[in-house]
């Protein structure tokens, strides 16, 4: 059996899957992408576009009962790799001590035109 998370603190869906999903201790993100709560393009550079992202996961993760530092793995997506210094700097700023596994890829195209789009898989405490 799996539950269904949806918060209004982070940006709904913009197509047919959930925020996130709840099955067996675990929790597995949708991708977030640089959208603000309200669903408003939160714009920038990959420095604010990265905050903002991680803004979303963190509050997803707590409205599933978790929180970033249980993070596992992450899977990131980024448009330009030469924006990987920048990006690592502020997820980084976020995952302090508890470092989960991750990918890091390029993507040839990413939705609504962002530069920056991570996905993960949380453990409950």
């Amino acid at each position: 059996m799996h539950e269904i998370i949806a918060t209004e603190t982070a940006p709904k869906a913009i197509g047919p899957y959930s925020q996130a999903v709840k099955v067996g201790g675990l929790v597995f993100t949708a991708g977030q992408i640089a959208l603000k709560p309200d669903g408003t393009w939160a714009g920038g550079d990959i420095t604010a576009q990265t905050h903002q992202v991680m803004r979303n996961l963190t509050a997803v993760l707590e409205a599933a009962g978790t929180g970033v530092e249980h993070i596992v793995k992450s899977t990131c997506f980024l448009a330009d790799m030469n924006d990987f210094a920048a990006f690592n700097e502020v997820y980084g700023s976020y995952l302090k001590g508890n470092l989960p596994a991750r990918s890091t890829v390029q993507a040839a195209g990413l939705p609504k035109g962002g530069l920056v789009e991570v996905e993960v898989i949380a453990s409950l405490p």
